[in-house]
């Protein structure tokens, strides 16, 4: 089965929940120099963070909200997702548990 026949049946916990999910997490990554800013000026700041950090809180939300919006970034999050889901069926075992290392010694 083609990605494109595989989208037609995206359900709608994949549309909404799941693509999400992979959306939220790569750019997370693809932002983390704002991340690491307003962590850095929260930690600093105390209970003040709210007044105190408000231009990198405007900043990583610009951020991560250019990802949210990009159409191409969407497709590039449903294609992982898709490989990913192909990749269970064929196999029977979620990419993280796949990924896991072995141990050496038994």
């Amino acid at each position: 089965m083609r990605f494109e026949e595989s989208e037609q049946h995206l359900r709608h916990v994949e549309k909404d929940v799941l693509i999400p999910k992979i959306m939220r997490e790569k750019a997370r990554e693809r932002c983390s120099e704002q991340v690491q800013d307003f962590t850095k000026c929260c930690k600093a700041s105390g209970v003040l963070m709210v007044v105190k950090c408000r231009k990198e809180n405007s900043a990583l939300k610009e951020c991560l909200t250019a990802h949210y919006n990009d159409p191409a970034f969407y497709e590039e999050c449903k294609m992982e997702y898709l490989k990913e889901r192909e990749e269970f069926r064929k196999t029977g075992i979620p990419t993280k548990k796949r990924l896991q290392k072995l141990p050496t010694s038994m």
